[in-house]
């Protein structure tokens, strides 16, 4: 069926206009329309607005408009009738026509727009100024808003989203900010209630944990340091034991019920406290104040629970590539060795056999520090030496058995409750015995020893296995680790040196064997097929030589070892030393060790000494030279024939001994032939421009031979070495000496105006300070200005490498598009 228009119903003719002013009202109609007020509601009810818009849809509601309004819709409809009719074979959309059940028949045409209707009609389009639109013009009107709003929202949208965006960025930091001022006051307030009751507001822990698991770091952090300082606290001075299930069972008084449930809860966060610092210990953002709660802990608590844990942790990074954290775990294992009263020496024990793993674990490599920290440990001197008393006793007891016995056969049978009683005594004595040990502090010196027997074998355990491990030959392709080829060789070798006393005898001799090897680990001879392990240095060698002599000197009465091995190395070491290299301090520890402390020398290694000794001196600084002369002058006094050596001959002294002539070159002291020198090298050193070796060389020069004299050694040749060097730094040399004179030279020349020397008095000491400070101050301000200008200088390279990242970045966009 064919598509009807809608008709548009026209308005009704208006009233003709009377003014108000001849409107006239009588009584009667008044009268009239108060008994019929029921009928003229409706009046009230009648929707004025809507009337006046439906009948004056013009703008300007005149009657010559709303005619012709009338006229051009009349004109419309008939120009559309005639359209049809003319158009009626020209525009069907099918070829066949449509029948109605009315039996009429027509065609189906295109529906046009209005626009294009308007076009071909010849009519312009109504004015919108003139008729107001209908609700179809008003849908489409309102749609085309729309999209025209939501472009120009899109639009505002692309251009405010990084302003909105670093708006919501800032209020999120505002609101962060806050709530972590909130969580830290909430953390001052929780710590304050617990310290000052903890047992009524222990459950206060959980709350704080809690809070720590917050996602901000500087959260974390304080939470970790505020539960720190609360547990260090509220910790007992005891390890606490949890209740078994029958104590649980058993009916108890409310303070017992109180004090459970405080261990518990105490227990259980403390639990939860270190857990989370061993978790925080992995990750690099947390680890260097993870590390520092578990070393407090440790050295303050290391009594309490889960002190295991704490001390894997604490040993695992004892050997940290971290300096700040490597020193704190050193140091909380010494405070451990040096304060065993806190823990009675369990600790100890533990502390020592994990260290002894981790070097077993790590090949020994590890860092010097590792092992550094046994220095530290304390031993009883008697530790030792074997056990007499137990050996006493029991000799005692035999033979105090053999006389009651002996006794009891003349004597009757004693009665059986005698007997009873003698047990009862016996047994109550052993009950107040072990109620008396647990309940006083003192440690039972039977478990110390036995504590202390087991720290010295598990740090000897490690000391030989650093030994062995040097000593073993490697192949040429292995590679070092990162605190070198043997890190723990001179840590390892003090310890020596300091436990020499408690080495049992069974191992000196594999000891010193050991120690042999490694002084002479320098020296490669043609007939070694081995690869040595790695060439020492000659402070490692030296501290060899040091520690077999200290090893010597602890155990004289049961050791009978050839010490001339030692003595061949010193020999050598002494050319071999470089100054800025190695190590002078332990050269004069040597010296001092092997030579001076020596009670007695052979004649001939005593001169080969004393020769090289004058010749290092010739060669190395004050320090050096001086140490070398008071060796010199110690071997001189002790061995009065060497003095044969300040002779003048040409051959030397009277006694040469059995070799004519010296040969310097040769390693052994005693084959060299000293005696046949001279020590001529005293003429030059008398000359030194140090004016204590110079002085030193002239008292050594005057010592006559034949006549016996006795000189006393004022400083050993430690001692000389290290006031020497202290000296040296304010001591200038006569080149330095020569240059400032020379300067003063020519400002003296230079005529002063207005000022004379001898008025040192007129001098005005405030002028003096000022600009002496206006001086410094300039200084001052000159490298502050250097530090500027260079951080300008790196953030103009950073910018320029920016900006030419940004180019090559935009060249490959490109050349990828």
């Amino acid at each position: 069926m064919g598509k009807k228009k809608q008709k548009i119903i026209l308005p009704p003719d208006l009233p003709p206009e009377v003014p108000d002013e001849e409107v006239e009202v009588s009584d009667e109609d008044l009268d009239f329309v108060h008994q019929h007020s029921d009928y003229a509601n409706f009046m009230s009810k009648i929707d004025t607005p809507s009337l006046t818009k439906h009948v004056s849809r013009v703008a300007d509601a005149n009657e010559g408009a709303l005619e012709l309004l009338y006229e051009k819709k009349l004109r419309k409809k008939l120009e559309n009738k005639e359209k049809e009719e003319n158009t009626l074979e020209v525009d069907p959309i099918d070829a066949l026509p449509l029948k109605t059940a009315d039996g009429q028949l027509y065609y189906r045409r295109v529906v046009k727009e209005p626009k294009e209707a308007a076009e071909e009609s010849g009519e312009s389009i109504k004015d919108p100024a003139l008729v107001k639109p209908t609700k179809a013009e008003k849908r489409l009107k309102t749609k085309k808003l729309r999209k025209e709003a939501k472009k120009q929202a899109k639009e505002e949208e692309v251009q405010q989203t990084p302003q909105e965006e670093v708006l919501d960025e800032v209020k999120k930091d505002l609101t962060a900010e806050e709530a972590n001022e909130k969580k830290k006051y909430k953390f001052a307030e929780l710590g304050t209630t617990l310290l000052a009751d903890p047992e009524s507001n222990i459950r206060l822990l959980k709350e704080m944990l809690e809070i720590s698991k917050d996602g901000d770091s500087s959260i974390v952090i304080l939470g970790l340091k505020s539960l720190l300082a609360v547990f260090k606290d509220i910790i007992p001075g005891y390890r606490i034991r949890l209740p078994t299930e029958k104590e649980q069972e058993m009916k108890v008084s409310k303070d017992v019920k109180k004090m459970r449930f405080y261990e518990s809860t105490l227990l259980s966060a403390y639990k939860a406290y270190v857990q989370k610092l061993v978790a925080l210990q992995q990750q690099t953002a947390y680890q260097l104040v993870a590390t520092r709660c578990l070393c407090t802990l440790l050295a303050a608590v290391p009594h309490f629970n889960y002190r295991e844990s704490l001390l894997a942790a604490v040993v695992k990074d004892i050997s940290s590539q971290d300096d700040v954290i490597r020193k704190l775990c050193c140091s909380a294992v010494k405070s451990l060795f040096t304060n065993e009263g806190k823990h009675g020496g369990e600790v100890t024990v533990e502390a020592v056999r994990r260290i002894a793993e981790l070097v077993k674990s790590h090949n020994c490599q590890l860092h010097p520090d590792s092992l550094e920290v046994f220095l530290s440990l304390s031993f009883d001197e008697d530790l030792g030496k074997p056990e007499r008393s137990d050996m006493d006793k029991k000799a005692k007891y035999k033979k105090f058995k053999k006389r009651k016995g002996s006794d009891e056969s003349n004597q009757k049978p004693e009665n059986d409750r005698k007997k009873s009683r003698k047990e009862m005594m016996s047994k109550t004595r052993e009950e107040v015995n072990a109620d008396y040990k647990a309940v006083s502090s003192d440690q039972d010196p039977q478990e110390r020893r036995k504590m202390q027997s087991q720290t010295l074998s598990a740090v000897f355990q490690t000391v030989f296995r650093v030994l062995k491990h040097t000593v073993q030959p490697k192949s040429e392709g292995s590679v070092h680790g990162a605190f070198g080829s043997h890190p723990l060789l001179d840590p390892c070798l003090n310890g020596i040196g300091k436990f020499a006393h408690l080495i049992d005898l069974d191992f000196m001799a594999d000891l010193m064997q050991c120690l042999r090897k490694l002084a002479g680990n320098g020296n490669k001879s043609a007939d070694s097929s081995e690869n040595s392990s790695c060439q020492l240095t000659v402070s490692e060698r030296l501290r060899c030589c040091i520690v077999a002599f200290k090893v010597m000197r602890n155990n004289l009465d049961a050791l009978n070892v050839d010490l001339q091995e030692f003595f061949i190395q010193l020999y050598n070491l002494i050319l071999e030393y470089q100054p800025g290299r190695d190590d002078g301090d332990l050269l004069a520890e040597a010296l001092k060790i092997m030579l001076c402390d020596e009670r007695q020398h052979d004649m001939q290694r005593a001169a080969a000494f004393i020769k090289r000794l004058a010749t290092f001196a010739l060669c190395f600084r004050p320090a050096e030279s001086m140490a070398a002369l008071v060796t010199v002058k110690h071997l001189l006094q002790k061995n009065a024939k060497c003095r044969n050596l300040l002779e003048n001959d040409a051959g030397g002294g009277s006694v040469a001994g059995a070799i004519a002539k010296f040969q310097p070159h040769v390693l052994d002291p005693n084959l060299c032939g000293a005696l046949a020198s001279v020590l001529w090298e005293l003429n030059l050193l008398m000359k030194h421009y140090h004016p204590s070796v110079s002085s030193i060389a002239t008292t050594i020069s005057t010592m006559n031979a034949n006549t016996n004299q006795v000189f006393r050694v004022h400083a050993s040749p430690q001692q000389a070495y290290t006031e020497l060097l202290k000296e040296n730094e304010s001591f200038a040399t006569p080149s330095a000496i020569k240059r400032t004179n020379n300067k003063r030279k020519v400002s003296d020349s230079v005529p002063v105006q207005g000022s004379d020397l001898n008025s040192s008095d007129e001098i005005d000491e405030n002028a003096i300070r000022s600009k002496l400070s206006k001086h410094f101050s300039l200084l001052r301000d000159i490298q502050e200005n250097e530090r500027l200008r260079s951080e300008m200088d790196r953030t103009r390279q950073s910018l320029n490498l920016y900006e030419t990242y940004k180019t090559q970045k935009k060249k490959r966009k490109t050349r990828s598009n």
